[in-house]
């Protein structure tokens, strides 16, 4: 099973929020073995990834995969944290994209390879919100974790 993550890059956690997000996670996986699609760019990625590992320390099949939407200097550079952060570096095939577009590209990669999205959008715009917006148009099951009496439309 495949599960990726879309939030906001100026997520801030709450106490309860990695409970939350472990016990989602024990209830999604239902004893299946996991694979984490993560993007690794802000503070929502970071916080999935964190918990993705905490997972992973209870199921150790569980994999952390980091999705880059770019092949350039800038992984290259960083090449050895990705490396020690996660299990395992994927490129889709999009290098026929303009780099403007290729994180919004690599989101609609990951959701539609992905069984189920976890999204944290609290508003009705940017990227994490469309990445959500794109779970839902598409029929993927998604969970949106913020708190607030929000709907996607």
């Amino acid at each position: 099973m495949i599960i990726t993550f879309c939030g906001h890059s100026n997520f801030r956690a709450e106490q309860d929020d990695e409970s939350r997000l472990l016990s989602l996670l024990e209830e999604i996986s239902k004893g299946q073995q996991i694979d984490f699609y993560l993007g690794g760019y802000g503070n929502f990625d970071y916080f999935a990834k964190d918990c993705a590992k905490k997972f992973k320390e209870q199921h150790p099949d569980a994999r952390v995969i980091f999705v880059t939407p770019y092949l350039n200097k800038w992984l290259n550079d960083r090449k050895d944290y990705f490396e020690k952060e996660y299990d395992e570096i994927l490129y889709p095939e999009i290098e026929s994209v303009p780099l403007k577009f290729a994180i919004s590209k690599r989101n609609e990669w990951m959701v539609n390879n992905a069984d189920y999205v976890i999204g944290y959008v609290s508003t009705h715009y940017g990227g994490a919100y469309n990445t959500l917006l794109y779970a839902h148009k598409h029929k993927k099951p998604y969970t949106n974790l913020y708190k607030g009496t929000y709907e996607l439309y």
